[in-house]
Order: C-alpha cells, then sequence, then structure tokens
C-alpha cells in the first residue's frame, strides 16, 4: 500500500504547489484585481489538499525509506527537512497573509514583497518535490 500512497500523494502535493504557483502568476500577470482576489482567497483553501498530500508523502517517504539506502534515498532525505521548513515558515504564513491583505484590498508593498517572496519560495519547493519524484521514479523497479 506504501508504494502506491507514495508516489501518488507525492504528485498530488507537486502538483497542488504547481496550481498555487500558476494561479497566482497568471492571476498577477493577466487577471483583473477581483481575480487576484480569488486566487489568494482559495489558496488558503488549498491546503487542506496538500497538508495530506505532503503528510502522506513524507510519512509513507519515510516509512519506505527505512528499508532501502543509497545515494537516491539519501539526497530524497536530505531534501525532505527544506520542503518542509519552507511550506511551514514561508509559504503557509504567505499565503494566510496575503488572503487577508487581498481580501481587505490592500495591494500595497507588503502585499507585493510578500508575493516575491511566495513565489520564489514555491519555486523552491517545485523544484525539490521535482527532484524527489525524478529520484523517485529511478528507484523504481524497470520491468523488463
Amino acid at each position: 500500500m506504501l508504494k502506491r500512497l507514495h508516489p501518488v500523494a507525492g504528485v498530488l502535493a507537486l502538483l497542488t504547489i504547481l496550481t498555487f504557483w500558476m494561479a497566482t502568476i497568471l492571476a498577477e500577470t493577466f487577471g483583473a484585481t477581483a481575480t487576484v482576489v480569488a486566487v489568494k482567497t482559495a489558496i488558503p483553501w488549498g491546503f487542506l489538499l496538500l497538508i495530506p498530500a505532503l503528510a502522506a508523502a513524507g510519512g509513507s517517504g519515510f516509512a519506505l525509506g527505512r528499508q532501502r539506502s543509497g545515494a537516491l534515498i539519501a539526497r530524497k532525505r536530505r531534501r525532505m527537512p527544506f520542503i518542509a521548513a519552507n511550506g511551514l515558515l514561508i509559504l503557509i504564513p504567505s499565503a494566510l497573509f496575503l488572503s487577508f491583505k487581498a481580501q481587505a484590498g490592500e495591494f500595497d508593498w507588503p502585499f507585493y514583497a510578500v508575493q516575491a517572496l511566495e513565489l520564489i519560495a514555491g519555486a523552491v519547493n517545485i523544484a525539490l518535490l521535482g527532484l524527489n519524484l525524478r529520484d523517485g521514479l529511478r528507484l523504481r523497479p524497470r520491468a523488463t
């Protein structure tokens, strides 16, 4: 079961973060103010999907990793604390701040400064999760 749960949860988490990131870019670049408010309001609700997916991916990966060793496993293990810290310390607080500011119509310099930070931190997590996905695919047994 863990061998199925782990990749599904990991891909779901990666796609959710990518969706948040792309929605933000598109709304900020091409959308009206109402679109930005809608995106910034919706993202915290997406945590109801993202947080369990990340927890399931991390927990199942930890359990699966106990049974294995090697360079790929070690790299995945080293990335996970950065992914988690980035999410807990930067991405979640930023999303909540931006949601409150957007709903209040306060598109001032703190909004845009935090927005820039959130986009950079989101891109980092997308890259790190993508690397974990790549390494996970390399760990799978090959069908012949």
